[in-house]
């Protein structure tokens, strides 16, 4: 391990060598653990894909289940399937996320197709081995929060903002990466998470990214929405102006995953994993101390679905069960209807069969002799 510091933003990279790749059995698979900038670590992977046809990659914090109540860790990192033929062709992906406990690991479900990365003419798994490098940075910030929760940015108070924007700057440089805006512009799903929302949202190129209003650049997908909102809510504008442009193209990304979420999303994909999902999208977003008064019943009209669709749910099976109930009843009526007509058919026969009929003794012997 590279154990490479700053004084701001520790910048380090693990690399996890899995051999006999092909022959693995497990759905998935932990790396050992690793300390990387003061804190525990392990790589998540489903070597067969997490219920897609990708490989899917996480990063998780080894530790959450002794970490105390409330506790938020917040991680700039990457993960990357290293290309052992051509280092160009390498697949690396990088994100941010606020680690907590309800979402203690984070990252790809659809890291890359599994037909890529089998294929042995490729050049990712050689000799049966496959090397996964991560990289994770984190602000000085983070440490703080391990128990207080993401960093209070009053409009006010430019500490939190010099470095959260300080932490970016040191990462650029150590990293040699585009900026973060670029970078973690939209994150990855969690891995636990229906792989159809899943998917989530995905990693947009640096060619999607464009101008907003001359504050930054944010993602295209994101520009018209934000457009919307922030002509009709000023204040959104107002709230960043003193901030630096890499710090409002973070603010602004973040604003722009959680209306993007409401407005691609609909009430039937509003399940458990969904609300965590819109949930972390919405913490993240009270970092930046926007306005949102005007948001936050969108949210919870969002969130409250998922008992929605639960009642739903049950309402539509007692409906179909009632139904099938009504329809075994018309069978079993028109059955009894038949019964009956047989009955008095039945009856006229057994009237038209006495007519002329004497009984007779069945057990009373035959003799003979008799006239």
């Amino acid at each position: 391990m590279d154990n490479k510091r700053t004084s701001h933003l520790p910048s380090e990279k693990f690399t996890w060598r899995i051999e006999n790749f092909s022959r693995l059995n497990s759905v998935k698979l932990y790396s050992e653990t690793f300390i990387m900038a003061g804190y525990p670590w392990r790589i998540l992977m489903f070597p067969k894909g997490n219920k897609v046809d990708y490989l899917s990659l996480y990063l998780d914090v080894a530790d959450s289940i002794n970490l105390p109540a409330g506790w938020s860790r917040h991680a700039c990192f990457s993960l990357a399937v290293i290309n052992q033929v051509s280092v160009k062709k390498t697949v690396k992906k990088e994100t941010h996320h606020l680690f907590n406990s309800r979402d203690s690991d984070w990252g790809y479900t659809s890291f890359m197709p599994l037909s890529e990365l089998y294929d042995p003419r490729r050049g990712y798994i050689i000799e049966d081995t496959c090397i996964i490098d991560a990289e994770i940075s984190i602000p000085k910030s983070g440490k703080e929060n391990q128990a207080a929760g993401p960093v209070s940015l009053e409009s006010g108070d430019q500490t939190g903002q010099m470095e959260v924007e300080s932490s970016l700057q040191d990462r650029e440089r150590e990293m040699k990466t585009p900026p973060l805006s670029a970078c973690v512009s939209v994150e990855p799903a969690q891995h636990t998470g229906n792989p159809s929302l899943p998917a989530g949202l995905t990693s947009n190129p640096m060619d999607e990214l464009v101008d907003f209003w001359g504050l930054g650049k944010i993602e295209n997908v994101f520009v018209p929405l934000l457009e919307e909102v922030c002509s009709k809510h000023s204040s959104l504008i107002e709230c960043q102006r003193k901030r630096s442009q890499r710090f409002v193209e973070w603010a602004f990304t973040s604003l722009g995953r959680v209306l993007h979420f409401l407005k691609t999303k609909r009430v039937k994909d509003m399940n458990d994993e969904a609300c965590e999902h819109l949930q972390i999208l919405g913490e993240e977003l009270e970092t930046f101390r926007f306005d949102l008064s005007w948001l936050e019943p969108h949210v919870q009209s969002a969130l409250g679905m998922k008992n929605y669709l639960e009642k739903a749910m049950r309402v539509k099976k007692l409906r179909e069960n009632v139904s099938a109930l009504e329809m075994e009843m018309k069978r079993l009526k028109a059955k009894l209807a038949a019964a009956e007509i047989d009955l008095e058919i039945a009856k006229r026969d057994l009237v038209q069969a006495e007519e002329g009929f004497e009984e007779k003794d069945l057990d009373a012997e035959l003799g003979y002799g008799r006239p």
